[in-house]
């Protein structure tokens, strides 16, 4: 299983976020810092902050900060959310798979891709920054 490049993303604003400390950078600064296009990482963003996790706070002073539920989110939680429900394979798209009224595959795909997610589960953001991972993310970040 491969993830969505807004997940992808979505994971690592929030782990930036969960090491940066006081500091609040802008979606700007965090876009360059995981060198993607500012559109993208702005989308993302607003994602994430409809979800409650992260705080944005526009103009001079404002910036990007991490909530308490983002710092407690499940990495499970937020990568259904971005991947959403949908199966691994799309055997009812506009060619249905002739296999479909008895493929064993499509439930043995579900099966695994529920087993991904749970795995994830029980990690937390803060588990994740956690060492020697946060270290290295504070080491990626550009001057302003």
């Amino acid at each position: 299983m491969r993830l969505l490049r807004s997940t992808d993303l979505a994971l690592r604003v929030l782990m930036r976020l969960a090491v940066a400390g006081t500091s609040t950078p802008p979606t700007r600064q965090v876009a360059a810092d995981m060198d993607v296009p500012y559109t993208h990482a702005a989308k993302v963003v607003a994602e994430l902050q409809h979800l409650g996790l992260v705080d944005a706070r526009r103009g001079r002073g404002g910036g990007l900060s991490l909530t308490e539920k983002g710092r407690t989110a499940s990495v499970g939680a937020v990568v259904r959310t971005f991947e959403g429900d949908g199966d691994v394979v799309d055997c009812e798209g506009s060619s249905p798979c002739p296999l479909n009224s008895g493929c064993r595959l499509r439930g043995a795909l579900r099966r695994a891709q529920e087993a991904f997610f749970a795995a994830l589960d029980p990690l937390t953001v803060a588990d994740i920054v956690a060492d020697p991972t946060g270290p290295l993310l504070l080491g990626i970040t550009r001057a302003p």
